[in-house]
């Protein structure tokens, strides 16, 4: 089942004149009418005409969210202000909000992309969508709502926290489909699992998952927990929100709407573009966006992308899950660390839960990781031995997968810090303190 044969099918020779013939537009439109981009390209002597091939996107700079916050809050809009429907921001924790401003056509383009991977999920307009992101600023709930209106199924948009309720309204409106951040779908798990409703009481088909970073060990955990695929959205604000890219039945990397977002992955040192199959920051055009285009915008994710014809009959470009960020890297000791590294291993370990925190200081020139883990309510904290056999071994995975040494500390289920309305704290930097 596809959403939109034609474009989902298209030949990559097809797709490529697509792109151009929409590049180009693109960038005339940015040109004539944002004055960031007219302001920079002239003073770099670029211009419109210089984009002849796909390849000339290279001649063009990169735009990142510096751009944007200095061009906060509208000043990057393409259109009079009357056009513009609605605004979204980013969350703004390092300083300024990013702002992304809609269009009508916008926001049909943003249904539509939504629209094409609830498909891919099985997803139609006999299906109730319970979807748990938040509405508001948040491009999350909104991205969602639009995409499940789109195929007509029925949206409840109850948005992120009242789990009691959540649970409730799962069961009385028997959703199908439930849409959360992977923190606050192990939250629900374990309420569930508290009110002993088993996932047969329950009539999901399919999870939606995304706005944080997970290992393939989390979905397992949130896949055995619902007995339900869990598929993975991604999107950010800056270009448009959920819905960039989506996975499909065989939930081996995402499916890109690139003849949306134009994508390129690229060496975060030397900013030059790398070849497909080759891990490196992703960098996205918008090709049809009409109330805010960006161009060459650095989302500072890592990946890698590659062409080929999936197992479900789709030929857009496949992006693999993002392995981290390139400005959330932890500098520790000299080593360069992503936090999915350390999920990974301690969840590898029998006897945990998936909810953790990583803690750096720097006490004296050196620095210290602690990372606090819950025990699963199964494993006896009286028995010491237990205790210390199961710390031991999360200390050596993180040890193998890293190549450092950390500190473990164990504590008792449901002491971390619940979330029941954003994104999980998951580091917590003291170093400069």
């Amino acid at each position: 089942m596809m959403w939109d044969e034609k474009i989902e099918c298209m030949s990559l020779e097809d797709m490529k004149e697509l792109q151009l013939k929409r590049l180009q537009d693109v960038v005339k439109t940015a040109f004539d009418e944002v004055p960031y981009y007219h302001k920079r390209y002239t003073e770099e002597g670029i211009f419109p005409e210089d984009i002849q091939t796909l390849e000339d996107i290279e001649k063009l700079p990169f735009t990142t969210k510096t751009d944007l916050r200095a061009s906060y809050p509208f000043g990057l809009f393409a259109v009079p202000q009357k056009e513009i429907i609605e605004i979204h921001t980013s969350s703004g924790t390092t300083g300024k909000p990013t702002v992304s401003g809609y269009t009508k056509e916008d926001l049909d383009t943003w249904g539509e992309i939504i629209a094409r991977g609830f498909t891919m999920m099985g997803i139609d307009e006999n299906d109730i969508i319970q979807n748990t992101h938040g509405y508001g600023l948040f491009t999350g709930g909104f991205g969602v709502h639009y995409g499940g209106q789109k195929i007509g199924a029925t949206v409840v948009p109850i948005s992120t926290g009242q789990t009691l309720r959540q649970i409730e309204l799962m069961k009385d409106f028997k959703s199908t489909m439930l849409i959360f951040t992977p923190s606050y779908g192990l939250h629900i798990a374990e309420e569930l699992k508290e009110q002993n409703i088993k996932p047969s009481d329950l009539n999901l088909k399919a999870i939606g998952f995304g706005s944080e970073s997970w290992t393939e060990e989390m979905r397992q955990q949130i896949e055995n927990k619902f007995n339900t695929p869990a598929y993975n959205i991604y999107g950010l604000t800056e270009v448009m929100g959920p819905g960039v890219a989506m996975e499909c039945s065989e939930q081996n990397g995402l499916h890109l709407n690139e003849d949306h977002f134009y994508p390129e992955i690229i060496d975060p040192n030397t900013m030059k573009q790398l070849p497909e199959n080759t891990s490196g920051e992703l960098v996205l055009t918008t090709l049809t966006r009409v109330g805010m285009p960006l161009i060459r915008f650095r989302t500072r994710d890592i990946t890698k992308i590659h062409h080929e014809t999936c197992g479900c009959g789709r030929t857009l470009v496949k992006m693999d899950k993002i392995t981290g960020r390139s400005d959330d890297m932890l500098k520790i000791k000299g080593v360069s660390v992503f936090p999915s590294q350390i999920e990974k291993a301690l969840l590898s370990v029998d006897g945990v839960e998936p909810h953790y925190q990583i803690i750096l200081t720097r006490p004296g020139v050196l620095d210290q990781i602690e990372v606090k883990v819950e025990a699963s309510p199964n494993l006896v904290f009286d028995n010491v031995k237990e205790l210390v056999g199961t710390r031991d071994k999360i200390a050596q995975a993180i040890h193998d997968e890293i190549g450092l040494r950390v500190n473990v500390n164990l504590v008792e289920p449901k002491t971390i810090d619940r979330v029941d309305s954003g994104k999980a704290v998951r580091v917590i930097d003291k170093r400069n303190e």
